[in-house]
């Protein structure tokens, strides 16, 4: 579980590509405080199980399903990634809940100066369209975002000057893909909702 506070943005160092998975190395230091093998990293939101530690490096396994499904089949040696450590209990929660699993990819459509700050749009795939709310919260590469405003096929959100410094953000360009994660909470609504449709 994730709160989408990036705590670090890391470098991929290397990517060993099999055939239907990967090993990714990371470079980092505030996330290495405390950490084990076996213990859970956001990267880029996806939740990844770290399996080797080394100095100032991290290393991953990714499957095939994960790679399916996000951005990480797409990292070079050398780009930067957003980390964040799994929350702990007594941990103040940020952001909002995140599980690090990515729903989908979206492409970045515009970003804006918007006073000091940023306004980063992007394309809405239309099968979760219904799960998006305006002022309601979204997992965007694992940084924990507002939805500051929602149309039929596209939604942005207002990015203010920390979180543009502090994150990949500042890396990112129109045409860019990122991971995408929808609230949970939303989704087991949707999920009940459903349900209850089918026993009425």
């Amino acid at each position: 579980m994730f709160t989408g506070i990036v705590e670090e943005v890391g470098k991929v160092k290397g990517i060993k590509k099999g055939s239907k998975s990967s090993k990714l190395t990371i470079k980092c230091r505030v996330v290495l405080e405390g950490t084990r093998v076996g213990d859970s990293i956001a990267v880029n939101g996806v939740c990844l199980t770290v399996v080797e530690i080394g100095r100032e490096l991290l290393t991953f396994d990714v499957s095939y399903e994960t790679l399916k499904r996000t951005t990480l089949s797409l990292l070079k040696p050398g780009e930067s990634v957003n980390l964040e450590r799994a929350l702990r209990l007594g941990d103040r929660l940020g952001g909002h809940i995140l599980q690090g699993h990515v729903d989908t990819t979206t492409k970045v459509t515009s970003i804006k100066r918007e006073g000091e700050g940023y306004r980063f749009s992007f394309k809405l795939p239309k099968e979760y369209s219904h799960l998006v709310v305006e002022k309601g919260s979204i997992g965007i590469d694992g940084i924990s975002l507002t939805v500051a405003e929602l149309l039929p096929d596209s939604f942005s959100v207002a990015v203010i000057p920390h979180t543009f410094e502090n994150t990949n953000l500042k890396f990112k360009r129109s045409g860019s893909l990122v991971n995408l994660e929808f609230d949970i909470i939303g989704k087991y609504v949707e999920k009940m909702v459903k349900s209850a449709r089918k026993g009425a």
